[in-house]
């Protein structure tokens, strides 16, 4: 029951007066044993739960830093089966939750049931799905169910309330609260959206509230976690290991950063 690890971690975080520091990155970048690394590097650097992305040929609400990173994971002919071996190695090296982002189609494709199935062989925790609606929701959310997977919803400033009381009552694990309107990227400063967005889920949720997109460092991340129960960094991430010249420098600093981001998230 990896959703109950899951589960365990964003309490222990919330008991230790914390957010939870999540970190994203896409699998098979820059290949699959350097995404294995990366993800590795940024737990042990103190994130406390990973989000290991599902590369998409049009990924439509992702920024140009996360589309160069899934296009060189794509070009490198990373699959499914990579996915899920990120995944496996990760939690198995860690023993912290890890959860796939992917955007329906996927695995639609692949076969619902079997996709639960194989991720929850492979240790993880759930599946974040930012383009399945709720009213479409109901084969995975009963295979992930059976799995003992968490589903992941993704809400927006725009969604009205009965929305959100919708999204969250079919989710599990926790909501993810999208911090601005539009694609993934990091800003220059905090949307003041992403605090009234976490205050109306906590309204009617009972369910962790974590926030993402545009959080790109150690103050941002303070400040998120000073009003949610998670604070969710990918973009920022992606862009360090693309601005490295080589594996060993680019390891470096993603531990520099997740470092800096772990000690802002324990500091609020």
């Amino acid at each position: 029951m990896s959703l109950r690890l899951l589960t365990e971690t964003l309490a222990r975080t919330k008991a230790a007066g914390r957010a939870a520091l999540v970190t994203y990155l896409p699998a098979g970048f820059p290949t699959v044993d350097g995404g294995i690394a990366a993800l590795r590097a940024t737990l042990d650097a103190g994130a406390d739960i990973a989000e290991v992305g599902l590369p998409h040929s049009d990924p439509v609400l992702d920024g140009p830093v996360i589309q160069t990173a899934d296009d060189i994971a794509l070009r490198g002919g990373v699959r499914i089966a990579g996915v899920l071996r990120t995944v496996r190695e990760v939690h198995a090296a860690t023993g912290k939750p890890v959860l796939v982002m992917s955007y329906w189609n996927p695995v639609s494709r692949y076969g619902v049931e079997r996709f639960a199935r194989e991720l929850a062989e492979a240790g993880g925790s759930g599946c974040v799905l930012p383009d399945l609606p709720v009213a479409e929701s109901a084969s995975w959310c009963r295979q992930a169910a059976e799995h003992g997977l968490a589903t992941v919803f993704v809400v927006a400033p725009s969604s009205t309330d009965a929305q959100l009381a919708e999204t969250a009552a079919a989710g599990s694990g926790f909501v993810y609260a999208a911090a601005l309107m539009g694609v993934t990227g990091t800003r220059a400063s905090v949307d003041e959206a992403a605090g009234v967005l976490t205050r109306r889920l906590r309204a009617v949720t009972e369910l962790p509230v974590c926030v993402g997109m545009g959080i790109a460092d150690a103050g941002q991340a303070a400040e998120v976690a000073g009003f949610a129960d998670g604070v969710i960094v990918g973009s920022a991430l992606v862009e360090t290991l693309l601005d490295a010249r080589d594996r060993a420098e680019g390891t470096v600093a993603l531990e520099r950063l997740t470092e800096q981001l772990a000690a802002g998230v324990r500091g609020a």
